[in-house]
């Protein structure tokens, strides 16, 4: 496991964030065309754009680099560094002008996730976490909260439509009813929220690869837990279920409400 991660690869994720930020500024709220993919989720062209210009800059400074883009697809190659991008994040919030979506740029080394950036360009706001170094938020570094328990958690989810399976609802209902407040529509957003302290578990269903790469360096650099339902460390398989908290105590407890336990 890498104990740290080369100064000039963070320099090359913040330079992805930044070619993302002016094209999704341009295109947000300017009424363009939406289309619905196979998977009925909506692709505009400010996705398609950003992720293109994601992989001029990565062209240029790494061209030896794997990457697997949401709108562009790509084949991991072995262990070697593969760059993980969802230009958009949150389309659907994108797309009904609200500014709640982001820019995730992950890489991975080895099979582990050792670089994350959640880009808001509407708001300026930048979370960036590295293996071995403290979350920052725009430069400043950010700590989670200190909840640990479930009554006094603020509990965070897209939205109920994306647990597709009813027993992942039901189990979704039982932790939503043993926390103090439930918010929902925030996609990546709500995971820089919770690096900064201000939510204290974040859940999702059935999350694709780009969806989460970028968010397990941020929680984790800022002091929080994040796995699977099961409370398995995420992996480059994608199509998980993803929880992330604020401290150990906090996670375990949501994983019991998640299984289906009382206590």
């Amino acid at each position: 496991m890498l104990a740290s991660i080369p100064t000039e690869y963070i320099e090359i994720a913040e330079r992805l964030a930044n070619a993302a930020r002016p094209i999704a500024k341009r295109y947000f709220r300017a009424k363009i065309p939406i289309e619905m993919k196979a998977d009925d989720s909506p692709v505009t062209k400010a996705d398609r754009d950003i992720e293109a210009a994601l992989r001029e800059v990565l062209a240029k400074y790494c061209p030896d680099h794997d990457i697997l883009g949401e709108e562009m697809g790509g084949v991991p190659d072995g262990e070697g560094p593969l760059w993980v991008l969802d230009p958009i994040d949150g389309t659907k919030a994108f797309v009904s002008g609200m500014p709640v979506f982001g820019t995730l740029i992950a890489l991975a080394i080895e099979k582990q996730f050792v670089i994350g950036v959640i880009d808001q360009p509407i708001s300026g706001e930048r979370w960036l976490g590295a293996v071995g170094q403290a979350t920052t938020f725009n430069g400043t570094e950010t700590n989670v909260s200190s909840c640990d328990t479930l009554s006094a958690a603020r509990l965070f989810t897209t939205s109920p439509e994306y647990y597709a399976k009813s027993e992942l609802l039901d189990a979704f209902d039982q932790l939503r009813q043993q926390v103090m407040i439930t918010r929902y529509g925030a996609d990546c957003y709500a995971f820089g929220l919770l690096a900064s302290g201000h939510a204290d578990i974040v859940v999702e269903a059935a999350m694709n690869l780009w969806d989460y790469a970028a968010l397990v360096p941020i929680v984790e650099g800022a002091g929080g837990v994040m796995t699977d339902w099961h409370g398995n460390p995420l992996s480059l398989e994608g199509n998980t279920n993803v929880i992330a908290s604020a401290s150990a105590g906090l996670h375990t407890a949501a994983l019991c409400c998640l299984d289906g336990q009382q206590f």
